[in-house]
């Protein structure tokens, strides 16, 4: 990937609805050879599509929470068993593998207090093989960005 993928990526990020021929001059090239850069990119994985970016309290999810896990056990059973499971559940948007005291922490979603609990109980508990959970509301976000910085 050269800087050009890099640029094309980058104006992607910040506007993924934007045509070919805007995207052409943001990044400076013919539209042609940046339809077959962009094409590129995606038969190798590096786009791996396209989404688009909702208001969780518009959509009536308001409440943001980042759940801190630690399992018993580390043996291959019990970690399989606790992310395949992790995979199911909609309210997980993210499961990262962490270093240090926790093992995962979770990025979720729910409408209330309540659903929160319903979650915690009924869909991260039957998991089963969980030593502690350590939870963290979000009551404010300080920033918030798609777009990769540029490297070099």
């Amino acid at each position: 990937m050269d800087t050009k993928d890099r640029q094309i990526i980058q104006a992607l990020q910040r506007d993924g609805r934007m045509t070919n021929q805007d995207l052409a001059e943001a990044v400076n090239l013919s539209p042609s050879p940046c339809l077959r850069r962009l094409r590129n990119l995606e038969a190798s994985g590096a786009i791996r599509g396209f989404s688009v970016d909702v208001d969780p309290e518009a959509y009536g999810l308001p409440i943001t929470v980042f759940v801190r896990i630690r399992l018993e056990r580390h043996n291959e059973e019990d970690v399989r068993r606790f992310e395949s499971r992790v995979q199911t559940i909609p309210e997980v948007l993210e499961c990262h593998v962490l270093t240090g005291a926790m093992d995962y922490q979770l990025r979720v979603v729910v409408s209330g207090l309540d659903t929160y609990e319903d979650f915690i109980r009924n869909r991260i508990h039957p998991i089963g093989g969980i030593a502690s959970i350590d939870t963290s509301f979000v009551y404010g976000t300080v920033k918030k960005t798609a777009v990769f910085p540029e490297l070099g």
